[in-house]
């Protein structure tokens, strides 16, 4: 009973974990093409860049457009269309800037983008390339590492489920280390060539599935299943 309470609590906080990292990817990437949906165009401008717009334009578009007033967000894509000259942006779009901005984007943050300052914010009005190399190779090494601990976890646990055939609870064990690799690789891939955004949505896709699976038989299982009747008299068996 005791390691019934220790599983489900683990399986509570990282299935939570879990979906709090689904509205991120959501919130970070989706509506960058301008449709609200997380689409694969989504994902290719997220890695590799638009040919259409800026870095900033891009997320105005999709992950900062909350933070703007769509009368804000048209002058500075009209400011950016003009050339992004000085004079236009003291007067324009630095209070804009000032106001919604730098409370995150002030240079405190290495990790996020400096817009103080018309010499700062003009590395974000140049051509959108998508996510730089240092980045990436940032947020792999995390990914790789938190995301094996996650469904090592996961793995463990739902290892004691009665699965059958044995190849499938052996497939759905292994699969998501698979995807994990297959995602990471494909972020460089797709700045390469762009459908390899198709293997970064359906590996992430495929580790969802997985997740939910095993997350759904093993708290299934832990409280409301009972086993064969021969794996209760061999259990019986081995106490006696």
């Amino acid at each position: 009973m005791s390691m019934r309470f220790l599983f489900t609590g683990t399986l509570l906080a990282i299935g939570m974990g879990y979906m709090f990292a689904l509205v991120y990817v959501y919130a970070s990437d989706a509506g960058r093409d301008g449709n609200p949906a997380l689409t694969v165009e989504d994902i290719q401008m997220s890695y590799r860049g638009s040919s259409e717009g800026t870095r900033l334009e891009s997320a105005l578009r999709g992950p900062m457009s909350a933070m703007l007033s769509v009368d804000e967000r048209i002058l500075i894509e009209g400011w950016i269309s003009g050339g992004a000259v000085k004079d236009e942006y003291e007067t324009l779009i630095q209070p804009i800037v000032a106001q919604n901005c730098l409370d995150c984007h002030d240079g405190g943050n290495p990790h996020l983008d400096n817009l103080d300052g018309f010499d700062n914010i003009q590395s974000v009005v140049e051509q959108d390339t998508g996510t730089d190399l240092f980045t990436l190779v940032r947020v792999s090494h995390i990914h790789l590492f938190g995301v094996t601990f996650i469904f090592f976890i996961m793995g463990f646990i739902f290892s004691h489920a009665y699965v059958r055939p044995l190849w499938l609870k052996s497939l759905v064990v292994f699969t998501p280390f698979i995807c994990i690799a297959a995602d990471v690789s494909s972020w460089y891939f797709t700045k390469l060539f762009a459908p390899f955004a198709w293997v970064v949505m359906i590996a992430g896709g495929v580790m969802a599935l997985c997740f939910a699976c095993m997350w759904l038989v093993s708290m299934y299982q832990m409280w409301f299943y009972t086993p064969p009747e021969f794996i209760s008299e061999r259990d019986a068996g081995l106490l006696d």
